[in-house]
């Protein structure tokens, strides 16, 4: 059990470091000109496509952030101890290509679901539970499914575990004045 947590963890770092990269990617100034929404503003129906706070900026640092953990990945890769928790061998696949797919992959099931999210009528911000929680795993597992063999034991784990940590995470954020909604 220990082993497949562990393993799953490791497995999943570059959409966690993509994931996190894209929102935190607001407080990165220089880069202001790229705050432009993926959306260009355009809507649906009256509802925003993504929203305005879903930037090519956020795209764009959440994909190569999860690619340079991919590759760093692959560095440590060497390492017996890192052998162990690995699920593939790092060094045999392309890690350009695992790294854009499971990168991309969570920034696609983030605004994918942020698509259906707005066709809802929920405001960015507003709690979508569990959605909110796993959309960017949905994304990478739809990505990275048709190129490499992952057991559905490490996605069932990597979904559980991502919930779970999702909720803790943003409630320790609430309680430290980082973020206004518990959610």
């Amino acid at each position: 059990m220990l082993d497949t947590l562990l393993l799953s963890i490791y497995f999943f770092l570059p959409a966690y470091f993509s994931n996190m990269v894209a929102s935190l990617s607001r407080k990165i100034k220089f880069l202001k000109p790229l705050e432009v929404p993926v959306d260009f503003n355009k809507t649906i129906n009256g509802y925003p496509i993504f929203g305005n706070h879903k930037t090519w900026r956020g795209l764009i640092c959440g994909i190569i952030a999860g690619m340079m953990v991919a590759i760093f990945q692959q560095y440590l890769y060497q390492f017996e101890c890192i052998q162990k928790i690995s699920l593939f061998n790092y060094q045999e696949i392309n890690i350009f290509l695992f790294g854009f797919l499971i990168s991309f992959g969570a920034i696609f099931g983030d605004l994918l679901f942020a698509f259906f999210k707005r066709r809802q009528n929920i405001q960015p911000g507003q709690p979508w539970i569990p959605f909110d929680q796993i959309n960017f795993v949905i994304g990478a597992f739809l990505f990275l499914t048709p190129f490499f063999e992952i057991p559905l034991s490490v996605w069932f784990t990597i979904l559980i575990l991502t919930f779970v940590l999702h909720i803790l995470g943003n409630h320790i954020a609430y309680w430290l004045g980082w973020q206004k909604n518990r959610w």
